[in-house]
């Protein structure tokens, strides 16, 4: 068996593979969702095991991913943390970037820095620009600091020095003079961190994967004895924000790089789907209970960016982040979303959630405010004996209650309400969506939707119809395709290096041995958790940019060998610089960022084919009620068992398909065709 779990901002998911031990070959899933427990969140991936009734000493590979270290951060539930810098650059993490992110914002708010400025501290040391050593290390002040630290209850310390990342030097040393001084203190470097240059970015990183080191440590400490107690064998691999899978040892190291691993692992696996059904380009939804992300995939391939941001808005310039995170845009619009009123009367939806506790009002847990699920109960789009799994019936009497505040003020009925919040979230969802394609010079027509997470496929044909998406398709447990994905994905680590130079002759070299320096780093890496040279694949990659520039391109270099050539790496640059910007430039080209991927591929499942009895889609109805497609109008529309559903069948809408996870909203104006895997496939029957 090979099992993934997944923890969501309100529910953890699991899914688990069982195969035939002869043939190999796929035979079952399972799946499960537990509320997602905060104060403890190892709790919530027991349940999900216990619900599924798995022997861990049956499972041969265990992923995870976790939201653990993004609500640490948004939530400010981290360890206290100290800084040490260079003598003269305390200062830095607060100072920031001085930009605002909406020029005429009035209401911008400058955001605190994580680390205050009583536990900023300087050393005396200086590296240049190359990586020389102009001052050598002093760090008498190093006592001084250690006893402030812990009188001040300080549980993790964050190095960055000027110019570390050319030359990690006083860094390493620092961190091993606190180690012999308070061994009991987390210690982490920025070279740890990033090797990218931008001294503000680089801090923050620092500081941040500084802030989530202890916590971090402590639920994978906990994560591996619970498993390993109830007979998992082998260690679990964590989900990145990278959209591969590591090793719990390396990832206790640098616990950042988990910052996003939950949507991450939705994108590749729909990667994944694409790959055996035939489509490149996706534009991939997760809505889940608390937030809904996107991201485009172009040709098979998620770009991969290193500048990422948490907490950004119109009113927030938010805090950096240095750690390679897929190109994802993520908003508060989830099935937990609550709607309001502001000062004006204006009706929003999110981003604050409900939660699993005490969840939308249809849980009946005592959650006082209507949010998007109760407004698909309100319209008949989820049926009473799915919700949540069919685990509870909807408690009416409390959307009743939740709606009566914004009825009264809004002054219409709950249904109107309904519809609204629908609306309003729906609007929300196609503004991310337009950000991922059209803001960035891609027509969504060109693209085939793919829809996850509880409630992707409960918007999913309204959002297609309105971007003038052509296909949508819903995957088979849809619900915890992150979960899913992860047993698609490959043992991936990112290798970025800052080294500033212009691609002529004199630098070949200079560009070959930086390489063949990071593949050796990555050997290393590679080589302590028992792989071999031969199961390391390469793949380079550099930021490039014209002399002169401030930002750059990231360019990939297919062929890169000891016999590439600077001319081939500069044409391949023109391309792609004149295919996201229209235009190349006769200039000279820089090289900003070297760049190497190094993965080790899992074996990884075949997508289950799904059996044909010749059964009649007729015999998949279990129910027939009114259901309420806002501008198409009421209808009476079947409801159908998905996992009755074999491949051929057709469904002409109006049509919901529910399932255990997730239920489908099949408009008036879609037809379902049903692929030999399972996979809902929605196309427009009729023009608008």
């Amino acid at each position: 068996m090979r099992v993934a779990t997944d923890i969501g901002g309100t529910f953890t998911d699991l899914v688990c593979l069982e195969f035939d031990k002869i043939t190999g070959k796929p035979t079952g899933v399972k799946v499960a969702k537990a509320d997602t427990t905060p104060s403890n969140f190892e709790e919530g991936i027991i349940n999900t095991i216990n619900k599924a009734e798995l022997d861990l000493k049956e499972i041969d590979f265990f992923a995870h991913g976790t939201t653990v270290v993004i609500n640490a951060l948004t939530e400010r539930k981290g360890a206290k943390t100290a800084l040490i810098t260079t003598e003269g650059f305390r200062d830095v993490l607060e100072i920031a970037r001085c930009n605002r992110p909406d020029l005429f914002n009035f209401n911008f708010v400058k955001q605190p820095p994580f680390v205050p400025r009583y536990l900023r501290f300087e050393v005396e040391e200086r590296m240049s620009y190359k990586g020389e050593i102009i001052k050598e290390l002093n760090s008498e002040a190093l006592k001084t600091i250690l006893k402030t630290c812990k009188e001040e209850g300080v549980e993790s310390i964050a190095i960055c020095l000027l110019h570390a990342y050319k030359n990690p030097k006083h860094e390493i040393q620092l961190a091993k003079e606190i180690a012999l001084l308070n061994s009991s203190i987390e210690v982490i470097c920025s070279y740890q961190v990033t090797r990218e240059w931008r001294e503000y970015e680089r801090t923050s990183s620092t500081v941040l994967s500084g802030y989530i080191l202890p916590i971090a440590k402590k639920y994978l400490n906990n994560l591996e004895e619970k498993l390993k107690a109830k007979g998992l064998r082998d260690a679990p691999y964590i989900m990145q924000s990278n959209g591969g899978i590591t090793t719990l040892n390396d990832v206790r190291t640098n616990p950042i790089t988990m910052v996003e691993s939950g949507p991450a692992s939705g994108v590749f696996g729909a990667i994944a789907l694409g790959k055996i059904i035939g489509r490149t380009d996706l534009i991939v939804l997760d809505i889940g209970g608390t937030t809904a992300k996107c991201a485009l995939v172009e040709n098979g391939q998620v770009k991969i960016t290193t500048n990422y941001k948490i907490e950004h808005s119109k009113t927030e310039a938010g805090y950096p982040i240095q750690t390679p995170v897929i190109d994802i845009v993520e908003i508060g619009n989830g099935g937990g979303s609550i709607a309001w009123i502001d000062e004006g009367g204006k009706m929003h939806v999110g981003p604050k959630s409900a939660g699993a506790m005490p969840g939308p009002a249809s849980y009946g847990r005592g959650g006082k405010n209507l949010t998007t699920t109760d407004a698909n109960i309100i319209m008949g789009r989820i049926h009473p004996d799915y919700f949540i799994g069919g685990e509870l019936q909807p408690d009416y009497q409390s959307i009743e209650e939740a709606a009566k505040p914004l009825c009264e003020a809004l002054k219409g009925t709950k249904e109107e309400i309904a519809k609204g919040i629908i609306r309003v979230a729906n609007a929300n969802m196609i503004n991310a969506l337009k950000l991922i394609s059209v803001n960035k010079g891609h027509d969504p027509r060109d693209f085939t939707m793919v829809v996850i997470g509880g409630g992707g496929a409960m918007h999913g044909a309204d959002l297609a119809r309105e971007l003038q998406v052509a296909e949508l398709i819903i995957p088979p447990h849809a619900g915890v395709f992150s979960a899913f994905g992860m047993l698609m994905s490959d043992i991936r680590r990112d290798y970025i290096r800052t080294n500033v130079l212009t691609l002529s002759s004199e630098q070949s070299d200079s560009i070959k041995t930086t390489f063949n320096e990071m593949k050796e780093e990555a050997n290393i890496s590679f080589f302590a958790d028992n792989y071999t040279s031969e199961d390391i694949k390469f793949t380079f990659y550099a930021d490039l940019r014209y002399a002169g520039q401030e930002h750059y391109v990231k360019v990939l270099l297919p062929y890169f060998s000891e016999n590439t050539s600077l001319a081939s790496i500069i044409e391949h640059f023109h391309k792609e610089h004149k295919k996201h910007y229209s235009f190349q430039l006769d200039a000279l080209v820089e090289l900003v960022n070297f760049h190497l991927v190094a993965e080790v591929e899992v074996d990884k499942p075949d997508f289950p084919l799904i059996e044909n009895t010749g059964r009649k889609v007729d015999s998949a109805i279990f129910d027939t009620r009114k259901v309420d497609f806002d501008d198409l109008g009421i209808h009476h529309t079947p409801f159908y068992h998905r996992e009755l559903l074999e491949p051929d069948m057709t469904i002409h809408g109006p049509a919901i398909i529910a399932e255990k996870a997730t239920t489908t909203v099949v408009t008036p104006l879609h037809i379902v065709n049903i692929d030999k895997y399972g996979n809902l496939i929605l196309t427009l029957q009729k023009t608008v």
